[in-house]
């Protein structure tokens, strides 16, 4: 079981906490949404929950909820910029579906 980090990825979240000033590092997980039924939540972790799974991936610690680590396992997170547009990108082994907007998907 892992949850990784592209090196432009773990740049990214390190150097946001850095100007945040705090943070222990990044949580992810799901959330039931959109038209396909799954949608990743991201957000930065202050401190580390007692029921985190936890991944160490290019000096980040990974963070996330058992409960949505069945539906993320072997995901691999990474930070693109593509013209104007930045943003992290996420590709799931699990994912067997997407809907037309990108913003949810089904397992």
């Amino acid at each position: 079981m892992a949850v990784t980090l592209t090196e432009a990825a773990a740049r990214h979240v390190t150097r946001y906490l850095s100007r945040r000033g705090k943070g222990v590092g990044v949580r992810l997980g799901v959330k039931t949404t959109g038209c396909s039924g799954l949608a990743y939540k991201l957000e930065y972790a202050d401190e580390q929950a007692p029921e985190d799974v936890v991944f160490h991936s290019n000096g980040v610690l990974v963070l996330v909820d058992p409960k949505s680590l069945a539906y993320i396992d072997g995901t691999h997170l990474d930070f693109v910029r593509e013209g104007l547009n930045e943003g992290f990108r996420f590709s799931n082994p699990n994912e067997r579906d997407k809907c037309g907007c990108g913003e949810s998907f089904r397992v």
